[in-house]
């Protein structure tokens, strides 16, 4: 997506392949990548010398430079960066893909690749790193035409960070790298631009959705909400601890929903699953209604899927369309940002009482 407005004082520049991939990481905001070079993507690391704001980690392996950026990710809630070569370069960041895929944390991959006329004729050490992480990526892109690769970069922030994050891969020929465009920064919207307008327009749930659940969780004795991943990467922890509390409702949270939920808080019971503790698996065997929040319901929480909460009807917040119903059938199912749900959800109900329910627990 252009930009409708910039500086209109700054100069249009003639830049290489590398040096916009440079030029954009620099105007997302990004200081630390991870990465391990090679052949094919030479150019890049040649460009990188010259751009001091860009800290650059040499790792021994590229698994290490992708399973880095995603550990990155997670600590400082910015997009991970990992850099590769072609072939064994680029597959070798396969595993951190996936894991950032299923965990969702965003990261861009950029890779090397071989000159354009050699792609698709086994060159050295080429690989169609595209069609192999297709599965494991938000999106990727082979770029073929250096006019493209700004646009190309920013939006593999966007992506990465919208929605429900993930993993995205640039794939750069060496000659895409080498070739010259015209290059203005101010052209280009930035993921943090793109996010700050996709929040003004954040859709709230409908009123009839909101009304469902309220009326769900108006009927339940012994309900529970299910806090996951969901709600940290939406900064949901306020919105999420305000309706709890309000409705007097206990709290489990996920592995990667632990910090969602202060453990210290007498509404917070534990963790779910096969790693938690007898209460929490209890209650949730016990529970009439669950109200699940940014999570997928993952097997090593629910275990035999047909006997997980067997007596409890089903809430089910997510950001992605596609988790609802895909494990479990939601009676109320919300297709919503965590943050902009429980917001919606806190001003629909109305305050509970459940310190009966608490004591059993």
């Amino acid at each position: 997506m252009m930009k409708q407005a910039g500086r209109q004082d700054e100069e249009v520049r003639e830049l290489t392949g590398s040096e916009i991939i440079c030029e954009a990481l620099v105007h997302e905001g990004v200081t630390l990548m991870y990465g391990y070079p090679g052949g094919a993507i030479m150019p890049f690391y040649d460009a990188l010398t010259s751009y001091p704001a860009l800290h650059h980690v040499l790792v021994r392996h590229e698994q290490a430079a992708a399973h880095a950026a995603d550990g990155y990710a997670r600590a400082t809630g910015n997009v991970g960066v990992c850099v590769a070569t072609s072939g064994p370069g680029a597959t070798n960041l396969v595993t951190g893909l996936a894991t950032a895929f299923m965990d969702s944390t965003p990261i861009v991959a950029i890779t090397g690749q071989v000159a354009s006329q050699f792609i698709g004729r086994d060159a050295f050490q080429e690989t169609d790193i595209i069609g192999v992480t297709q599965p494991i990526t938000k999106h990727n892109f082979l770029v073929r035409n250096v006019a493209e690769l700004a646009e190309v970069m920013h939006e593999a922030f966007r992506v990465a960070r919208s929605g429900r994050p993930g993993p995205v891969l640039i794939d750069v020929p060496k000659d895409v790298q080498f070739a010259k465009t015209s290059y203005k920064a101010s052209h280009y919207q930035t993921s943090d631009e793109y996010l700050q307008v996709a929040a003004e327009h954040a859709s709230r749930p409908s009123q009839h959705t909101l009304d469902a659940a309220a009326q769900l969780i108006a009927q339940a004795k012994k309900p529970l909400i299910m806090a996951g991943h969901g709600v940290i990467l939406s900064n949901a922890y306020e919105e999420l601890k305000a309706f709890a509390e309000k409705t007097s409702i206990p709290v489990i949270t996920t592995l990667l929903g632990l910090s969602a939920f202060s453990d210290a808080h007498p509404l917070h019971i534990g963790m779910p699953g096969m790693h938690g503790p007898a209460h929490a698996n209890h209650a949730i065997g016990d529970a009439d209604l669950i109200i699940g929040v940014g999570l997928r319901f993952d097997d090593r929480v629910t275990g035999n899927v047909s006997k997980f909460a067997t007596n409890a009807q089903i809430i089910h917040i997510d950001i992605d369309a596609s988790e609802m119903h895909k494990v479990k059938v939601a009676t109320v199912p919300i297709v919503a940002d965590a943050k902009v749900a429980l917001v919606a959800l806190t001003e629909t109900v109305a305050p509970a009482d459940h310190h009966a329910w608490l004591s059993e627990i």
